[in-house]
């Protein structure tokens, strides 16, 4: 009965125009407000992408170099993702978070300054994770202190301090401490800069695999306390040097930050997927805690994986020699290597060919070797237990070790293992208790 209104149809060019002003007016509007925006040139007009504050504006020259492509001065820190999971860690956090501030974002030299992707180089960028990893590095060379020598002072040592993220929190916070500070750096523009910010800070321009942690603990009058954010492609490297490093008790502490991944792998329980070479040896060496998860977006460039920060404290040479009960280091090695290599197969079959050579070639010795009891614990080892010490507790290998898979063996258990396949040879015979300048 009513007359229907007129419909009006808007023209195609007249709808994409207004689409056109809405955005430019949004985009006006945040800018205002301080948020970044990267328009780039694409078959589809008018789609912008939006950077925000996690830096996904960074592009890769043809030389394998990393650029700005933008450079947002109005970054903020993101919220710092963490497990759910409650673990004792977030006491010492707690104990300690009134001596360590938030500190600002850290910045580089605009244009002179560009992340090498050779060297593995993601800077930190968000000052809150960078306070909170100094908490915990500090909380963990203290509690090494005080387990060893109460009254010895802190040697610390920075890994690769790239543009200074930590550098310049740790400068301020080793001078309240009143303790020693160095840094390792293979980037000749970072040992510039840090030269020109901090010009009484000791920097050695040099690779990290290269560094003589003992020469450098003798140097500076005992052991050393480390910290570092790692490249993510040289990682088990460094950590087994520092091992190596602590057979001379060069290296009491380390806290340092890596792929959350490698990090699972470390604590990893047995029979799990995680639980590897990584895990034995660092739980035999050291005593090892994963800190916290480090989300990407704290980096620039960020990572495709989350990170995590570890604490190691390292027992110590002495007691390293009492966990080994007369093992060799490189003999476990070789048993690792060989179980590890093959870890789908049982213990018995991963080992016959090391344990044949061992025999030189002789199968019928080979055989009752393969066939053995597990050997009766050492004396320090039986007193470790009375004293109710975790890691001998789980030290007693099984009668049926040799059905066993290398992931169900503990840390302990492998050291049994070494023992047993090694008694008698020769090798074993003359060990004299040195445990090596480089094994791992």
């Amino acid at each position: 009965f009513f007359p229907q209104p007129r419909r009006f149809a808007l023209p195609f060019q007249m709808k994409f125009s207004f689409v056109i002003l809405f955005q430019a007016l949004i985009i006006l509007l945040l800018q205002r407000h301080g948020t970044s925006f990267v328009v780039r040139n694409v078959q589809k007009p008018s789609l912008f992408e939006f950077s925000g504050s996690i830096l996904r504006g960074w592009v890769q020259g043809s030389n394998g170099e990393w650029e700005w492509e933008e450079d947002d001065p109005n970054f903020s820190s993101p919220a710092i993702s963490t497990s759910k999971d409650p673990s004792p860690s977030v006491l010492v956090e707690n104990f300690i978070t009134s001596e360590i501030e938030s500190t600002a974002t850290p910045t580089l030299p605009k244009g002179s300054f560009k992340p090498k992707q050779s060297l593995g180089q993601n800077f930190l960028r968000d000052g809150n994770t960078v306070a909170k990893i100094i908490k915990y590095y500090v909380a963990d060379a203290t509690k090494s202190i005080t387990e060893n020598d109460s009254s010895d002072s802190m040697r610390a040592i920075e890994l690769g301090p790239g543009a200074g993220a930590l550098t310049d929190v740790l400068v301020r916070k080793m001078e309240e401490l009143d303790a020693s500070f160095q840094c390792i750096e293979i980037d000749s523009r970072s040992v510039e800069l840090l030269g020109e910010k901090h010009p009484s800070l000791r920097v050695s321009h040099m690779d990290v695999m290269q560094a003589d942690y003992p020469l450098i603990s003798e140097n500076e009058g005992g052991p050393l306390s480390i910290i570092g954010n790692l490249p993510y492609y040289i990682t088990s490297q460094i950590l087994f040097s520092l091992a190596d490093a602590s057979h001379s008790n060069a290296v009491r502490s380390a806290t340092v930050t890596m792929q959350y991944e490698v990090g699972e792998r470390i604590v990893a329980k047995t029979s799990t997927k995680q639980y590897g070479i990584l895990s034995v040896v660092f739980q035999l060496y050291a005593d090892c805690k994963l800190h916290f998860k480090i989300p990407p977006t704290v980096f620039y460039p960020q990572p495709k994986v989350d990170s995590a920060l570890l604490g190691f404290h390292f027992i110590g040479p002495n007691q390293l020699r009492k966990r080994l009960g007369g093992v060799r280091p490189m003999d476990l090695r070789r048993v690792l290597t060989a179980t590890f290599q093959q870890r789908r197969k049982t213990v018995r079959n991963s080992l016959k060919k090391l344990v044949l050579d061992l025999n030189g070639g002789d199968k019928e010795k080979a055989q009752i070797t393969l066939d053995s009891a597990p050997l009766p614990l050492t004396q320090d080892t039986l007193e470790a237990i009375e004293i109710g010490d975790k890691f001998a507790v789980s030290q007693k290998l099984p009668v049926d070790w040799a059905k066993k898979r290398p992931e169900e063996l503990s840390a302990g258990q492998f050291v049994e293992l070494t023992r047993l396949v090694f008694n008698g040879n020769k090798l074993s015979n003359e060990y004299n208790g040195e445990l090596g300048k480089k094994v791992w």
